[in-house]
């Protein structure tokens, strides 16, 4: 047990750190850390519903909101009807490809570099052994409820 309390904060020290240096990138290159989020949800070329977005991401339902709003007004993004259902997917336009694209690259450049050097060190498998346990992590929160006593 005393293992996984180590190796847990490790992790736990670990995820707060990448949070913050995505947070203080965003904030150097003067967006949001969720505007960037945002774009990043966007740049894998599929439709995504605000709804879609919140789960996946854990991004609070009213933040995403007024992010695609704002990004929305700026001619970054737009809604679109998805068929039968009251739910929209949100789509970047040609003027948020240009403003996003140049922002994502920089991340982009700097994650390759970094996982060039882990995976010097460990295999491919310590991207699917990261997502399982971020997985597993959410599977058992939502089992308990967790309340402040």
């Amino acid at each position: 047990m005393e293992y996984f309390r180590e190796g847990i904060r490790k992790i736990m020290i670990c995820v707060n750190m990448i949070d913050g240096i995505y947070t203080m990138g965003a904030r150097k290159i003067g967006i949001k850390y969720n505007t960037l989020a945002l774009f990043y949800a966007l740049d894998d070329g599929l439709p995504h519903s605000q709804k879609e977005i919140c789960e996946q991401w854990l991004i609070p339902k009213t933040t995403i909101n007024t992010i695609v709003r704002e990004c929305a007004e700026a001619g970054y993004v737009v809604l679109d009807p998805a068929g039968q259902m009251k739910e929209k997917t949100i789509r970047i336009t040609e003027k948020g490809r240009e403003f996003a694209g140049p922002i994502l690259n920089q991340f982009y450049e700097i994650e390759r570099r970094a996982m060039e050097k882990t995976l010097e060190g460990f295999s491919h498998e310590f991207v699917k052994a990261v997502e399982h346990f971020a997985n597993y992590l959410k599977e058992e929160a939502q089992k308990l409820p967790l309340e402040n006593r």
